[in-house]
């Protein structure tokens, strides 16, 4: 949870790196707030309860648009750990080179500094 809520204090922050735990530790959040409220609007609307899966569709949209800046930033920072530019986010519009983008994130980071700034995972080791 705390990577998550790190990801959430440095949402317009699209300098510097994210370690690999950082970024999927934010997509499973991300994904364990989706998910249920996805969940809730298809059995809503399988059921015709329609007021429920409005409110639910609402909440999904609250939950994407308010979490949209904060998923860009922490992926653009995964990219620099790997020396790449925060462009290459843009792969993920295009068909079949989006797995090239989810390589990228499953990628170990560069050891050391890089142009994006020092290594997050020697740092880290250092603050403790």
């Amino acid at each position: 949870m705390e990577w998550f809520i790190k990801c959430l204090k440095n949402y317009a922050n699209f300098n510097g790196r994210a370690r690999r735990k950082e970024y999927w530790m934010f997509t499973l959040f991300y994904t364990l707030l989706y998910l249920p409220v996805y969940a809730i609007t298809m059995f809503a609307t399988s059921q015709e309860l329609l007021s429920l899966a409005l409110i639910a569709n609402l909440l999904m949209m609250v939950i994407a648009l308010g979490l949209l800046l904060p998923a860009l930033a922490v992926q653009v920072r995964r990219l620099h750990d790997i020396n790449k530019s925060g462009w290459w986010i843009l792969l993920g519009f295009v068909p079949l080179a989006n797995f090239a983008l989810l390589y990228f994130t499953l990628k170990e980071g560069d050891k050391g500094e890089n142009l994006y700034g020092p290594d997050p995972k020697s740092l880290e080791g250092m603050l403790s």
